[in-house]
């Protein structure tokens, strides 16, 4: 069942289609499905957001799921025919960098927002959102990004000991604050790409991703998606978006992979 957007007025004044579901399995499978069958419906920064999602992914196909009212989940369409294919690795990590401006708008310094490669965002040592993107089949320059946001969930529903969320650091979230900063800062940013032609260092991209990348510099365990595992040192971001890790003397850039930092042994 849709419900009316009015609760999010901000939100709604840069999205050209901002619809609010009041339950759904999954808002990236719904908004896919949705660009199938309606392209000219759903144009760029469209977005489809719930308080209840069911069965939501995460990478390497995990699930991603809350209680009803506890989290903000969004996915959004954006058209990016102006970034060539080879330089759209980038476009996760702007996701990323988006929620970070807009989750940390709402926390103090105190709680060290950051961006943990490629796109989960930490707060007070915590993940508090994660971002899954994902291309629409035949159509080529149109990619959903899903977004998850831990707002209103208690300490005892947190999935996982390193997950944590607003209501847990002490801050009652603005979700529409929240949903508009991120669209602001995720059209920004690509147009920022756009506008330098898919190069990443010459836009600043890759710069402010850097600055706001924790993972830079840390000890890394990356679980690559053939089931091995890379162990070394978060060295930077390549000209693709890769995370190049330093180990056994060699350089090695990964372009996927879950990336658990390590804590140095006392």
């Amino acid at each position: 069942m849709s419900i009316p957007a009015e609760g999010f007025p901000l939100a709604a004044a840069i999205s050209p289609r901002l619809q609010v579901v009041e339950t759904t399995d999954s808002t990236n499978a719904d908004v896919v499905a949705a660009v199938v069958q309606d392209d000219a419906g759903w144009p760029h920064l469209a977005a489809l957001l719930t308080t209840d999602q069911r069965h939501g992914r995460g990478r390497l196909d995990r699930t991603w799921t809350a209680p009803a009212g506890t989290a903000l989940a969004v996915s959004v369409v954006v058209r990016v025919p102006g970034i060539p294919a080879q330089a759209r690795g980038w476009v996760p990590l702007i996701a990323g960098a988006a929620m970070t401006r807009a989750v940390a708008a709402q926390l103090p310094e105190s709680h060290d927002v950051g961006l943990k490669w490629p796109n989960d965002v930490l707060a007070g040592g915590g993940k508090i959102s994660g971002i899954l993107a994902e291309a629409v089949p035949n159509h080529p320059d149109a990619i959903v990004i899903g977004a998850g946001v831990n707002t209103r969930m208690p300490q005892a529903d947190l999935p996982v000991s390193t997950a944590v969320s607003f209501e847990v650091l002490g801050r009652a979230a603005d979700d529409d604050r929240l949903l508009a900063d991120y669209l602001s800062a995720l059209d920004e940013l690509l147009q920022k790409l756009i506008a330098a032609g898919g190069d990443a260092t010459a836009s600043g991209i890759r710069d402010e991703i850097t600055r706001m990348c924790t993972t830079i510099d840390a000890r890394v365990r990356v679980s690559m998606p053939d089931d091995t595992v890379l162990e070394g040192r978060a060295d930077r971001l390549d000209e693709a978006g890769r995370l190049v890790v330093v180990t056994g003397g060699a350089e090695v850039a990964v372009a996927a992979g879950d990336v658990t930092h390590v804590r140095p042994t006392p």
